[in-house]
């Protein structure tokens, strides 16, 4: 049987991506080795994800690079988190500054907020029904 194990995601740095991620969002660091060259290979998950998938921030390298930091799908909502408790996530990350674009909606697929992450990426916080 075959994962995803890793999704990139381009930062504009690693600390503060770190920071968002793990103390905003709740998400547990895995790894944080520093490279050599100036760069690191930094993953973080949710805590207790099932799956083990993970997301390797990287830093942008280069202005192609940096001009992709948040709008890496396009301003669609490109990332879903799920959790088994969507109040009690909803109003952890709220109190942590996360910027929620949207109003809980209850829908026939379950619990549903879009968030913006520390660059704009779009996200969907989801409960899902049954």
């Amino acid at each position: 049987m075959s994962h995803i194990a890793l999704v990139t995601l381009v930062v504009r740095d690693y600390d503060e991506a770190l920071a968002f991620y793990r103390d905003a969002l709740g998400f547990e660091l895995v790894e944080d080795t520093d490279r050599g060259d100036g760069t690191r290979w930094v993953v973080v998950r949710p805590r207790g994800a099932a799956d083990g998938t993970g997301l390797l921030l990287a830093r942008a390298k280069d202005g192609a690079q940096a001009g992709a930091v948040g709008a890496q799908t396009g301003g669609r909502v490109g990332f879903f988190l799920h959790t088994e408790d969507f109040a009690a996530d909803h109003e952890r990350m709220r109190a942590a500054g996360v910027r929620f674009l949207e109003e809980p909606r209850h829908e026939t697929y379950g619990s549903v907020a879009v968030f913006e992450d520390l660059y704009g990426n779009r996200w969907d916080l989801l409960q899902p029904a049954g």
